[in-house]
């Protein structure tokens, strides 16, 4: 289930740092979680809340089926084949592009702002 777990936070662009940030443990204690058989269902819930995804989505994740359905999604009737994980439902790649795109834009409106300061 771990494997599993690294591959959808992966997925979502989210580092080891940020979810260790965001459980409040250190970047080593999730590399440590990210080479267990198991993990505890708990654990598990809160780390699921921390990516933004159901423990099932994590559970039940399946990569070959992942690929193939967000490779052969059709747009025109938007329908996933069965088996489908969660995830591919989750995962907005526009949105993604457009949140990554808003942090690189405030990133370097500050830039901006701290080199006008400097004048």
């Amino acid at each position: 289930m771990a494997k599993k777990l690294k591959r959808i936070r992966v997925y979502l662009g989210m580092k080891q740092e940020t979810l260790a940030a965001t459980l409040g443990i250190t970047q080593q204690a999730v590399s440590h979680i990210e080479q267990q058989e198991m993990i505890e269902e708990s654990l598990l819930g809160q780390i699921a809340e921390a990516m933004g995804v159901s423990p099932e989505v994590i559970r039940d994740f399946d990569e070959e089926k992942a690929i193939y359905n967000i490779s052969n999604y059709n747009y025109q009737d938007a329908t996933i084949s069965e088996g489908a994980t969660a995830i591919v439902q989750q995962l907005n790649p526009i949105e993604k592009i457009v949140e990554l795109y808003e942090r690189l834009l405030k990133s370097e409106r500050e830039k901006i702002e701290i080199l006008m300061d400097k004048k």
